[in-house]
Formats: C-alpha cells, structure tokens, sequence
C-alpha cells in the first residue's frame, strides 16, 4: 500500500474546504449543527470565511432550500451534514431544487455507512449512493482516503453543477501518494492484475489491496480498481477489466442494491458480460457495534474478498 498512515476524510475535506474558501469568495458554506463533526468549522474559523458561513440548524431541508437559492445568485454553495440526513431526510428538497434546476451545490456528507458504528442502524445510510445516482444532473463520488479526498475536493469545487459527495466517519488507510491527480469520470487502476478484479470504493479500496496480496500466495492475480466517480462511471474501466480479466467483484460499504455493484452490473450487462458479485452490505439495516465488529458482520473484509474472489474465479471467461 502507498499510505503512510491512517486519517480522517472529514479532516481533509475541512482543510480543504478552508483553504479553497480563502482563495475564493465565492464560495460558501452551510451545515446543519454539525459543523465540528463534518469539519465545515474549519472554513468558518478562517477569518475572510467566517461572513460565508451558517448555521441552519437540526434543519436539513431547509438548508438544502437556502443551499439552492444561495446557488442562483452564482455563489458556489458546500452544504454538509451526516449522509443519512443529507440523503434521507432531505431528498425531495435535493430533487426539486437542488438536481432538477442544475443547481452549484456540493452536499458533502459525513458519518456514512455502518462504519458509524455505536449510532447503529438509524445512523448509518447505506442506500445514500443509491438515492442519489438516480437524480439525473447529480454527480456521486466517494474518495478512497485522504489524498483522493483532497484531490475531489478542489475539483468538484470547480466543476459547475450538483454533486454528491460521500465520506465515512473513522480514519481509513492512506492508499494513493501524495498529489495523486482525480479526474471526473475516470478511475484509478491502484494495482494491475491478470486473473479477475476488484472494482472498489471508499474503505473497500484498502480491503481490495489487502485481498489482493492474500490472494498472490494462492497464485491468483488481482487487479484493483478504485471507483471513487461512481456517476459519472467509468465504462471503459470497466469493460477492459472484464475483458482483460474475465470477472469482477465489487467491493462497497453501502447496500448492494443501487450502490457501486448495481452500477457495474448495468455496465457489464449491457456491455461486456463476465460473472460479477457483489460485496456489500446485502437488504439489510445496520446495528450498533464497533467498526471492526460491523465490517465483520457485514462481510467487509479482506477475508470476504478472498473467498468471493476465489469462487469467481472458477467462473471467469
């Protein structure tokens, strides 16, 4: 793996947010009594932020609503809280103000997945991607640690248009190298392989590298890609993998119903058809436990990989 260590996505994204925000006026913020969780206080204690920032309140829907006025006026509008209310409990606001005008607002949310942890399944969204790719104009993208994070944060700050952006709440491993370029639509190949591949995102994309190495002592070559632009997608990543490898597992911390592994399948489906599973959470809600209690639980794990992968094989074309 290329990390040096294990970080925050939200830190990152804070810092970055900051930093951007002190660059660009026009830029503003918005959270909804969150602020020190999601790291949106960062860009509101940089002094020349501090006048574009507020507070909503225990009010998502409405700061969606004001994220979208705000948007009309040219402003390039941030607004954050935890994924299951960012998705959940503003959904028709996002819709009808947000995706169908087109509008320049960044929801980035926070706590996503069963990675939350002790909140338990109240907390932890794991239909978010799936809500959100279905919106026509809304882009989805899942950053697969800190460097990708900063890396789509700069970006998306630039790219006109409503995004959706998706972090979990503990640290995760650093996978890519510092200054390790993100591009809208594309994917990343983190490690080549010959006999199937990975598609991953998020969290998963260390558990992919992981698998991938136990997988080597059994002579089995794995490629690893992470997907961290999950709409717009990647096809051509997808179908050279399938072609070049002859199956496909998917790997994401969310359901596995209109997440990551639906989004491949449709590919694949219509484009280059190998065997494809899916790893993820399967049409269930989340409980209370630690994280590395729920991974488990859940089958998120490089053990998981493995034993999926080595069964795919067996099917490849």
């Amino acid at each position: 793996m290329a990390g040096k260590g294990r970080r925050r996505q939200r830190d990152v994204f804070g810092a970055t947010l900051a930093e951007c925000g002190g660059k660009n006026r026009n830029i503003v913020a918005l959270n909804a009594d969150l602020s020190g969780s999601t790291r949106t206080s960062m860009f509101a204690k940089v002094e020349s932020c501090a006048d574009r920032f507020w507070n909503m309140g225990i009010a998502e829907a409405n700061m969606m609503g004001v994220a979208a006025g705000l948007a009309t006026t040219g402003k390039v509008v941030v607004a954050s809280t935890f994924a299951i209310f960012a998705t959940g409990r503003a959904y028709d606001q996002i819709r009808q103000s947000i995706a169908y005008p087109n509008l320049d607002v960044k929801i980035i949310a926070s706590h996503a997945g069963v990675t939350v942890g002790g909140d338990g399944a109240s907390h932890q969204t794991t239909e978010d991607i799936a809500l959100m790719r279905v919106l026509p104009n809304m882009k989805v993208v899942v950053p697969c640690d800190g460097t990708e994070t900063e890396a789509i944060t700069e970006s998306i700050l630039n790219i006109p248009g409503p995004f959706y952006m998706r972090m979990g709440r503990s640290e995760v491993p650093d996978i890519l190298e510092p200054g390790t370029p993100w591009h809208l639509g594309k994917a990343s190949t983190v490690a080549d392989g010959d006999d199937m591949t990975f598609i991953a995102v998020g969290i998963m994309c260390s558990e992919a590298i992981k698998a991938r190495e136990l997988l080597k002592e059994e002579n089995i070559s794995a490629r690893v890609i992470n997907m961290s632009s999950i709409k717009p997608i990647d096809k051509d990543a997808i179908i050279t993998a399938a072609r070049e490898t002859g199956a496909i597992v998917t790997a994401e911390e969310h359901s596995i119903i209109g997440g990551l592994g639906s989004a491949v399948c449709e590919v694949v489906a219509e484009d280059y058809r190998v065997p494809v599973q899916r790893v993820g959470v399967r049409d269930t809600f989340g409980q209370s436990g630690e994280v590395d209690e729920l991974m488990r639980a859940y089958g998120l794990t490089d053990e998981n990989l493995v034993k999926t992968a080595k069964d795919i094989v067996k099917h490849r074309i």
